[in-house]
């Protein structure tokens, strides 16, 4: 394919799964900020009132990051996930790996379209925020880059569940087993810092704590671990998934009948 051609390719695929997504917004977004929005009033109004300023700023500015990260990696994680899973149950990704397009592009072009609703779900939970608290970004480039980035790793990972699982019951473990616990252990509601030495170790192992952490770095200006170990560790994720993932198309498992 020339590059003309790839480019055709990638805007048809992406464009598609765009268009569904504000076809379907209704489970696609919704659901998401009236989760998050539930977060900030219970546990940023009802039970921050009463707890003192970590950080030097309000219990309901320090737990933002932390909820917009969690709905980005979610909502990037699922769309990749339902998405791919029904091409595979349609029998619509045997047609995709016989074309001439490359396993990168076709892992591109759904890449780049969960990565979107990732991305518009942090803005619509940012913007949800202000009717609770007025937040000032002290890194907005930073910021930005961390949603790219995190959006980009859990759509791989989705990619990766979907590509495993065999049946709808499949779909739901990595979520409710692995991505859940880790998301609230990861520091959304506290410092890493409060809690015991055993525990802080443990936490470290825990690879949401650090994008979480790097995006509060982004939005409030301090965190508990260095935004460039942070980026280092989601940017060596990333490559471990894009590799699986490019094995995966090359090799057809999980993929062919």
């Amino acid at each position: 394919m020339n590059p003309r051609q790839k480019y055709i390719a990638f805007r048809t695929i992406f464009d598609k799964e765009i268009r569904r997504s504000f076809r379907t917004w209704k489970q696609t977004f919704l659901p998401s900020i009236i989760t998050t929005v539930m977060y900030f009033l219970i546990f940023g109004t009802f039970i921050g009132s009463q707890i003192k300023a970590v950080g030097g700023v309000s219990y309901m500015a320090f737990i933002v990051p932390g909820l917009m990260m969690m709905a980005v990696l979610m909502n990037s994680f699922q769309s990749m996930l339902t998405k791919f899973f029904f091409l595979k149950f349609q029998k619509t990704v045997q047609e995709i790996l016989i074309t001439p397009m490359p396993a990168w592009l076709v892992v591109t072009s759904y890449l780049a379209s969960s990565m979107f609703n990732g991305v518009i779900i942090g803005f619509l939970i940012f913007i949800s925020s202000f009717f609770f608290e007025t937040i000032h970004i002290v890194h907005p480039i930073y910021a930005v880059l961390v949603i790219l980035l995190t959006s980009m790793f859990f759509a791989l990972l989705g990619l990766i569940n979907a590509t495993y699982a065999k049946t709808f019951d499949d779909m739901g473990i990595v979520s409710t087993f692995f991505l859940m616990p880790l998301t609230y252990l990861g520091g959304i509601f506290y410092s890493v810092k409060m809690l015991p030495g055993i525990w802080q170790t443990i936490s470290h192992f825990n690879p949401i704590l650090y994008m979480i952490n790097a995006l509060r770095y982004g939005i409030l200006g301090f965190s508990d671990i260095s935004f460039i170990y942070c980026i280092a560790v989601i940017l060596g994720a990333i490559a471990i998934a894009f590799a699986w993932i490019l094995y995966l198309f090359k090799t057809g498992r999980g993929l062919k009948a």
